[in-house]
């Protein structure tokens, strides 16, 4: 099932094919279905969300089913287990330090001849966060959305996702939702969902920043809307990237591989190995934890055509291929993985050593799981405090510090065909 490659060029190939997945033909073909889905939530607002709900979701709501209620929202607490509520304390609690410590600072640099220059930093004013829902619930995604947006000071939080059976929510997700703090929480999902928050409908408000992750139709939606909102990323499958050396566990490195497999049928999940021993035991961990799979169908499925193991004769060439494919998650299961890391470019999150599973940065270490995939990590970073915030330019010049530049200005200006830019120079200095 999992194929072992040896030659460089070959795993060149594979690399790009899987790393490309999410603009093959049975992506592309979805955008006209979920451009119509956008108009027609501009057009009809809530009547849209509640059809397509009825024909994606299979659940018949109300307008007035779409807000969930104060009273659903307090009978949560009750319906979850008092081991999970400790467990969701928890992940808030490191969550919220680790992001605390990454808020940008305003600042101001006083130069000479009174000229100031700074920059600004404020929150945006409205957040929209999708949280993935019907058969599976994901508290860690409402928090790691959540938490950044209330530490950059986001005055409101309205969060969708899709309704489950009987028009529910589960409850996890309500409880993560009201420790994290937000506001608004509206049971619809699919593009439908991202066409609402970014227009806005009769129930829902539009925002200015959408993120979270969610299935191709979610993330198509968010690449058209984009421009009207901002948004994360286009997050695409999940990803794992394991490089190992002859010291790594092949259990270790077999389950973090199907951890990645489990998430999606077009989940990717590869390992790149410098000892051919180890390759061939993690296949046959692989195989073996795959027989009895709760999830086999759909983990055997991504496994079958995004899974990759790959043999090289050193740790450098290993790395050249991960900054090749500029995984979202990569674990150096080596014995000294510091010194790997000098090499490493690209990557979203990376795991140091052989008791760092990727499972940990999922739920509790601190740092944001919502990571850019499909080789964005080569340009963009993990959400953040930063992609709820934008800063201004803060600028000021003294006359004596104006009329030093501005025949340098009046040059430019004058290349640029521009002559009221100039002028505006000119009319402030030339009397003076």
């Amino acid at each position: 099932m999992l194929r072992i490659i040896t030659q460089r060029t070959e795993a060149e190939t594979e690399l790009k094919r899987i790393c490309d997945r999410i603009h093959d033909d049975r992506v592309t073909h979805k955008e006209a279905t979920v451009s119509e889905v956008i108009q027609a939530v501009r057009r009809q607002g809530d009547f849209a969300l509640l059809h397509y709900t009825a024909e994606f979701d299979r659940q018949t709501i109300t307008q007035a089913d779409l807000r969930v209620s104060g009273t659903e929202l307090d009978a949560a607490f009750q319906q979850v287990s008092a081991e999970l509520l400790q467990a969701i304390q928890l992940a808030y609690k490191r969550i919220e330090a680790f992001h605390r410590q990454r808020v940008p600072k305003s600042w101001v640099h006083f130069g000479e001849k009174e000229v100031v220059l700074g920059k600004r930093y404020t929150p945006i004013d409205t957040a929209g966060i999708y949280v993935p829902g019907g058969s599976a619930a994901y508290p860690s995604t409402v928090l790691m959305n959540a938490i950044p947006a209330v530490v950059a000071g986001v005055k409101r939080i309205v969060m969708v996702t899709p309704p489950g059976k009987d028009k529910t929510v589960n409850p996890a997700i309500l409880v993560a939702a009201q420790l994290a703090g937000v506001d608004e929480i509206y049971r619809v999902g699919g593009a439908q969902a991202i066409a609402a928050l970014a227009y806005g409908t009769e129930t829902i408000p539009s925002v200015d920043v959408i993120t979270g992750p969610g299935n191709i139709y979610v993330t198509l939606a968010k690449k058209q809307v984009y421009g009207r909102v901002g948004i994360d990323s286009l997050a695409g499958p999940s990803e794992v990237l394991v490089i190992a050396d002859r010291s790594a566990n092949p259990l270790y490195v077999a389950t973090d591989m199907l951890a990645q497999a489990e998430h999606d049928s077009m989940a990717a999940a590869i390992l790149i190995a410098t000892d051919s021993r180890l390759a061939s035991r993690v296949v046959e961990e692989v195989e073996r934890l795959l027989e009895n799979h709760p999830r086999r169908l759909l983990t055997e499925k991504a496994i079958a055509n995004y899974g990759l193991v790959i043999v090289v004769d050193s740790l450098k060439t290993a790395a050249d291929l991960s900054n090749l494919f500029a995984p979202e998650h990569l674990e150096l299961e080596v014995e000294e993985p510091w010194e790997l890391l000098e090499l490493i470019r690209h990557a979203g999150a990376i795991f140091m050593g052989h008791s760092t599973p990727e499972a940990v940065g999922d739920y509790l270490a601190g740092p944001n799981h919502t990571l850019p995939t499909a080789g964005a990590a080569r340009y963009a970073s993990a959400l953040g405090v930063e992609t709820f915030m934008k800063h201004s330019s803060i600028i000021q010049y003294s006359p004596e510090a104006l009329n030093e530049v501005a025949g340098a200005i009046a040059a430019l200006t004058e290349a640029e065909g521009l002559p009221s830019h100039g002028d505006s120079v000119k009319f402030r200095t030339e009397n003076r």
